[in-house]
């Protein structure tokens, strides 16, 4: 710390930085308001839920069934035995995303998940290659 009792560049106040677990003040004053009330507000929230309140009909549905991140698809994809099968496949995932059986964003993920087979069938090659020379240096 300077003598002008800030800290200097780069020197933090709180260099441990925060606990693990610690609360926020707010969180920690709002916890001790609903001390103990938790189950009737659960209560009161279904109540509204199950007279047609649609926000609490939301929040109780969202706790017990909440949205999805993600989805299956499914949509023809050819069989990746060879890094010359690669094109087909990228050209399946390009015709499902024209035809709107998948998003972008499916499909970028899609195509992430053939880039890690198609790098496990070039390190399988490139053992199988190597095996071939050593047995035949030998």
């Amino acid at each position: 710390m300077s003598n002008s009792g800030k800290f200097g560049a780069g020197r933090s106040g709180n260099p441990a930085g925060r606990p693990k677990g610690a609360r926020n003040h707010t969180t920690r004053a709002v916890e001790a308001l609903l001390d103990g009330e938790a189950a009737a507000l659960t209560r009161k929230a279904i109540e509204l839920a199950l007279d047609g309140d649609g926000p609490a009909l939301r929040l109780c549905l969202d706790r017990l069934l909440p949205p999805r991140k993600d989805r299956p698809v499914t949509f023809a994809l050819p069989p990746i035995v060879t890094t010359d099968d690669l094109p087909k496949a990228t050209g399946a995932i390009v015709a499902a995303v024209a035809a709107g059986e998948l998003t972008p964003a499916e499909a970028a993920e899609i195509s992430k998940t053939l880039d890690v087979h198609v790098r496990a069938i070039e390190a399988t090659e490139l053992h199988r290659r190597m095996a071939a020379l050593e047995a035949r240096g030998t």
